[in-house]
């Protein structure tokens, strides 16, 4: 046996998906596929009145799904250079009663198309539980967090408060716009269903010799057989349209910027030590630096998510160049393009599962930051309850931006702390409002309705949007990384 370590694997199963995912795109499961797909057909061939397939030869094709003998099928492709016709040849040498109608009246699209749609069903399933447990997560992280006062950004300087669980809900919003897309894309997935070499459905009118019903009843029958009744799309080449792979890839690829965004606010958040990552007890975060605690399944996150990305763009250009019925150009690259946007997404997933469920949040840590920051930003409260009191709002405003600036002055050029209110508690002028100043200083007072925004978010959208999921939702586990 050939040493695995001796050639290059793809780290997006060697190294990062889920064993159930990478599954879903091995042989096994495709040629499987394409076995079962030759089996619907000839049932269903059977069932239509079509002679000479016996019941003996669906045994034998039934029997033998999984029986693929890839030595047999690999030396007759190296032959004919052509995948199918070497599988049909491994498949009537396993199941010998049906070696004269396997693959009757098809194109080798009927099995390498369809079997596409179905792994690319099932791989969307797959995907959409997983989203499904980070939305629910990460929820719950936000309704635990609903009134943790936290400094707000823009531009990534200080802004007005929000709580840590409001910005949770930003990005639950977006996942849920992601989880919206990414069911959608699934359940727009149709099936080519039996259409002949150049979508005429030629070859079948000629085996039920001009019935035009029959070969009706046929495409509808074998999309029943194979999970999607009523879906086989109306009209399509030698391929079903390649603009298919683009809103399903699409799905994906937008869940790959909402991930990125997620895990780029959670390392800007790490640096500033207000929220972490998990951290395991033998995690080493630098082989130089041991005190480092670097925020790596994040930037694992990001990395990933660039790659799902930029897949959208290999089945743009494929369906932008598919030549009237069909062109070959199409193949390679999908066999490419569309597992690894699969696969990609499902290690991201896994990975912000992870993540969103060993979040630590540091109060201490950004109750600093807050009153650091919050003395310049109270001073309108400052200056309304100096009014309230009596004073003069221009006079009032006055001495608070000579103060201010004061302030200022010691935190940027001499590193000082923000004194600021020491130095109003000190003034004369705002000896009416001393008392007051800790409950105007007080961050609760500043964060709005963030708290009630979060209740409202997670009551009248996420719990609808999540509750067709309950089962998935039941079951779910915490996500283990292998590395």
């Amino acid at each position: 046996m050939s040493d695995p370590n001796a050639k290059y694997q793809s780290p997006l199963t060697s190294r990062y998906a889920s064993a159930e995912m990478a599954a879903n795109f091995s042989n096994n499961k495709r040629f499987g596929t394409w076995r079962r797909l030759w089996l619907r057909l000839a049932q269903a061939e059977q069932r239509l009145g079509i002679p000479g397939i016996s019941d003996e030869a669906l045994a034998q094709m039934e029997a033998n799904l999984d029986n693929i003998d890839y030595d047999v099928a690999a030396a007759e492709e190296k032959r004919r250079r052509h995948d199918v016709m070497a599988h049909v040849h491994a498949f009537g040498l396993a199941a010998p009663q049906a070696a004269g109608i396997i693959h009757l009246g098809a194109t080798s699209c009927f099995v390498t198309d369809n079997a596409d749609l179905i792994i690319f069903r099932d791989a969307m399933d797959l995907l959409i539980e997983k989203l499904v447990v980070v939305v629910d997560s990460l929820a719950a992280f936000a309704r635990e967090q609903r009134a943790q006062p936290t400094l707000g950004f823009t531009h990534f300087q200080p802004a007005q408060l929000t709580t840590v669980g409001k910005r949770a809900c930003l990005w639950v919003q977006e996942l849920l716009w992601d989880l919206r897309n990414m069911q959608r894309a699934r359940d727009d997935l149709g099936f080519r269903g039996v259409k002949g070499t150049t979508g005429t459905q030629a070859s079948f009118l000629a085996l039920f010799e001009g019935q035009h019903d029959k070969v009706e009843e046929l495409d509808a029958l074998v999309a029943q057989l194979s999970g999607f009744a009523g879906k086989s799309y109306p009209v399509c080449g030698q391929t079903y349209s390649r603009k298919v792979d683009v809103d399903f890839v699409a799905a994906l690829a937008s869940f790959g910027a909402t991930a990125h965004r997620i895990a780029t606010d959670i390392r800007l958040l790490a640096n500033l030590k207000e929220l972490e990552e998990p951290f395991e007890k033998d995690q080493i975060g630098s082989s130089a630096m041991a005190y480092k605690r670097n925020p790596m399944r994040s930037e694992r996150i990001c990395s990933l998510a660039r790659h799902l990305m930029v897949l959208v763009g290999d089945v743009l250009q494929t369906a932008s160049v598919q030549w009237l019925e069909r062109s070959l150009d199409d193949s390679a690259n999908r066999r490419i393009s569309i597992p690894e946007a699969c696969l990609t997404a499902d290690i991201v997933l896994a990975t912000l599962q992870n993540v969103v469920e060993g979040l630590v949040v540091y109060p201490q840590v950004i109750a600093r930051r807050i009153r650091s920051e919050l003395p310049f930003m109270a001073t309108e409260s400052f200056i309304m309850a100096m009014v309230r009191k009596g004073g003069d709002r221009q006079e009032c405003h006055e001495q608070i931006r000579v103060l201010s600036h004061e302030a200022a002055a010691v935190v940027k050029q001499q590193g000082g702390d923000n004194d600021l209110i020491e130095r109003v508690r000190r003034c004369a002028y705002f000896a009416p409002i001393r008392d007051d100043l800790d409950a105007l200083l007080d961050p609760a007072t500043f964060i709005g309705r963030a708290p009630e925004q979060v209740d409202r978010f997670l009551r009248d959208f996420v719990e609808p949007a999540l509750a067709p999921y309950a089962r998935v939702i039941a079951r779910k586990k915490p996500a283990e990384l292998s590395v």
